[in-house]
């Protein structure tokens, strides 16, 4: 969507120079503002939210011969970031309501070789951080928490990204705060932030964030709270027509003081509502209709145990790759009209499906 503010910001950029500078004033000033918005101390600038989850790890000191738990179902990277640590994935399954980390099952892939869990907040459902804090004290790992999908969500009453050892935000070319790419590390440990210092130092910063992309970054995040609050209430609005339709589902989150972050609205699929239609039918029959309806990520159950330890049954991580839709976020900045419109297509795309199975 075009933002003028953002257009504004390049201009300013250009204007004083200050968008080729190795060091100039937009990254300082990004880094004090997501600080203060997370109440953190140190907050680490890099070139993607892959490799900020990559750091992470490093910052907590996980390496070769070392395990990280991880859910079935998850952003692809993450599993290629604790690979490229020299650590081993280890696969636990997803919340059956929800389909993100279920923190019941941590305890049953626990072994002395795990340094670290990974929890991803995907798709507007939400990890319960504090039983996953509860089980990473007891067992004396680190917690990294993945809030790239979730920029300035709150979990259980606190910001997301706040609860673990070091929190992880993106700013890719589709996130909430996008940059083209970008991410940025979030911990109060200042061992943890050293590690990640020193890896990145060769000389200068290897995978730096830009002065041009802090420039129009930072428009964005003084929008962050209007915004999430237009794609909640938006994204109510279409869950709200969703509960009315049999195949289709939303995620739901079983946590207190919540709200969750939209760079992807899930939507749990059933083909067997519609008579065993399959989702690719369904997904190209919605986008017919001009909806960005899409499928989710693929799970990890067939990943070969050479590369990964599946430490528990992964049946709805199975079920979440299967079944998963997404709904891309920039329609729920739209009218209340055009998600109607959305809501209408839906409806339609699930009546013609049903009558064609009757």
């Amino acid at each position: 969507m075009r933002d003028e503010a953002v257009r504004e910001a390049l201009q300013r950029a250009f204007a004083d120079g200050s968008w080729g500078r190795y060091h100039g004033p937009h990254c300082d000033t990004l880094r004090q503002h997501l600080a203060e918005l997370h109440a953190t101390e140190f907050v680490s600038l890099c070139c993607s939210g892959t490799v900020a989850v990559e750091l992470a790890l490093r910052g907590v000191g996980v390496g070769q011969g070392d395990e990280v738990l991880l859910a079935g179902y998850d952003f692809g990277g993450n599993f290629r970031s604790i690979e490229a640590v020299g650590a081993r994935p280890v696969l636990v399954d997803v919340d059956a309501e929800n389909w993100n980390l279920a923190p019941r099952r941590l305890d049953e892939a626990w072994s002395p070789r795990v340094r670290a869990v990974i929890a991803s907040h995907l798709h507007g459902g939400v990890v319960p951080m504090s039983e996953v804090v509860e089980f990473a004290e007891r067992r004396g790992v680190a917690v990294v928490e993945d809030a790239c999908q979730a920029p300035g969500a709150t979990i259980e009453g606190r910001i997301a990204g706040t609860w673990g050892d070091v929190g992880v935000l993106s700013f890719g070319g589709s996130k909430l705060l996008s940059a083209g790419r970008g991410g940025a590390l979030l911990t109060s440990h200042p061992e943890v932030r050293q590690r990640i210092k020193l890896f990145c130092e060769r000389g200068n910063h290897a995978f730096p964030l830009s002065e041009l992309q802090a420039a129009v970054l930072l428009p964005q995040l003084a929008r962050l709270e209007q915004r999430n609050a237009a794609r909640l209430a938006a994204a109510r609005r279409i869950l709200a027509r969703v509960a009315k339709l049999p195949a289709l589902g939303e995620l739901v989150n079983r946590t207190q003081e919540t709200s969750p972050g939209y760079f992807k609205l899930g939507l749990k699929y059933s083909a067997a509502a519609l008579g065993g239609c399959p989702r690719e039918s369904f997904i190209a029959a919605i986008q017919a209709e001009g909806v960005a309806l899409d499928a989710g990520f693929r799970d990890f159950t067939r990943r070969s145990p050479k590369r990964c330890r599946h430490a528990t049954s992964l049946e709805e991580s199975r079920r979440a790759g299967q079944a998963m839709l997404v709904l891309h976020h920039p329609v729920l900045l739209e009218s209340p009209e055009e998600v109607d419109r959305l809501g209408d297509a839906l409806e339609k795309v699930v009546r013609v499906r049903r009558r064609r199975e009757t």
